[in-house]
């Protein structure tokens, strides 16, 4: 049986564990080894050596992020951990799971890795409309903080810590970490210029990590377990476990925890069941609905931050949404775009104006009024909304499923302008 760190405790068919039977089943037993026995710089070199990677999306090295935080008696204080719990993301939905199913984890990795940083306060930045977990995180909290978990001279040390619910107003640039912090601050949510970076000079102007949900979780396991278990979990040079997301014509749409490494086929065929009958696969966005399609050649591709990139896309989220054979390429990115330019914050102009632009493309060949120069503007953007031409990653992550589109769906773009007329709709 495959070794599941994040998840063998959740049961969706009944309430999270509370603090009583999460302890009882090993629970905070990193919080007492973090603070009994390993000094801050132990705990920041074992993740180090474990290769836990951020799973939010950017795959940065967790270690070496906390490695930027200024530390010793000189260091800014007070210092912030900021747990990225937006999950705005498109077919995004892991994160979810361990909000609602297993908040105690959560609070554990952030206190084992707020102690790494010397973090004296901790936000859960939630994503609007995740009622049930924020509910669930309080309880957690609470139990935590009247356990001595949290709060002040945690377990009796010189460690104090404490965490807050913060419910986000529900936008999706809040998802970019420096516009979080600047929604945390309650100033317009606008991502800020870097450097400086957070980790030197984040919420109010102190040092702050940053870090994504399912990153936090994994911290536990790697404090008990040591980093050579934690490597060996995986499949991959990046340690550790993976959740994993499917959503659209599978038989079984859901989220699973599985080595990282896991081949593309692996997932679709054996945990999300394979297509629906009369459906057929034509491609996927592997992480989120900014990242690149991959199509039937990569299927036995395996899920990592190395791989997934050499075939021309992102892991990003590791939550798939899968493009079957009648559902109309272009509406399906037409679809994502109108999204991207309803959800631009408007601070730059190439992502401002872009966007609507190329939305308005879309829709026009959708309705038949699609021509051959139209194809050349939208190529056009890719390069002008891409990576170096935007103030932040929105516009160049909205052009991923775009760009890709017109590379593997070029017939299908051609078709709507041959026949003006959409081809999928009867």
């Amino acid at each position: 049986m495959q070794a599941r760190p994040l998840t063998q405790h959740i049961d969706l068919n009944r309430n999270p564990l509370s603090l009583t039977e999460y302890t009882r089943k090993g629970g905070y037993e990193s919080v007492h080894k973090t603070i009994q026995e390993m000094t801050p710089h132990d705990v920041q070199q074992l993740v180090t050596d474990s290769n836990l990677r951020g799973r939010g999306g950017a795959g940065f090295p967790t270690g070496k992020k906390w490695g930027f935080v200024p530390m010793g008696d000189d260091a800014p204080s007070p210092k912030y951990l900021v747990a990225n719990a937006d999950e705005m993301e498109p077919g995004s939905f892991k994160d979810r799971l361990l909000l609602e199913g297993h908040p105690h984890l959560v609070i554990e990795g952030m206190i084992v890795s707020a102690y790494a940083i010397q973090a004296q306060v901790g936000y859960i930045f939630l994503r609007w409309a995740y009622h049930l977990a924020a509910t669930r995180l309080q309880q957690a909290i609470d139990e935590a903080k009247e356990q001595g978990y949290l709060g002040q001279n945690i377990l009796n040390s010189d460690f104090s810590f404490e965490v807050h619910v913060h419910t986000s107003a529900g936008r999706y640039i809040c998802g970019e970490e420096t516009a979080l912090l600047n929604a945390l601050e309650g100033k317009p949510v606008i991502p800020r210029d870097k450097p400086p970076y957070p980790q030197a000079c984040g919420l109010w102007g102190k040092p702050t990590i940053v870090q994504n949900v399912e990153t936090l979780s994994n911290v536990p396991h790697i404090i008990t377990r040591g980093a050579e278990e934690y490597q060996r979990l995986g499949f991959a040079n990046d340690g550790g476990t993976k959740l994993y997301g499917v959503s659209g014509k599978v038989r079984r749409p859901g989220v699973w925890e599985l080595p990282i490494g896991t081949p593309l086929r692996e997932i679709l065929e054996e945990h999300a069941g394979g297509m629906q009958d009369g459906f057929r696969f034509r491609g996927v966005l592997p992480g989120g609905a900014s990242t690149a399609f991959l199509v039937e050649q990569h299927l036995d591709l395996e899920m990592d931050f190395e791989s997934v990139p050499q075939a021309g896309s992102r892991l990003g989220t590791g939550t798939m949404i899968i493009l079957d054979d009648r559902t109309c390429p272009v509406a399906f990115i037409h679809n994502l775009e109108h999204f991207f330019a309803q959800e631009s914050c408007g601070w730059c102009t190439p992502c401002r104006e872009g966007l609507p632009w190329t939305e308005r493309l879309l829709s026009d060949l959708e309705l038949g009024r699609g021509t051959v120069a139209d194809l050349e503007t939208l190529h056009q953007h890719t390069r002008f909304l891409g990576p170096g031409h935007t103030f932040c990653a929105h516009a160049p992550g909205a052009m991923e499923p775009l760009k890709s589109g017109l590379k593997y769906f070029k017939e299908d773009f051609d078709q709507h302008i041959r026949e003006q007329h959409c081809p999928y709709v009867t």
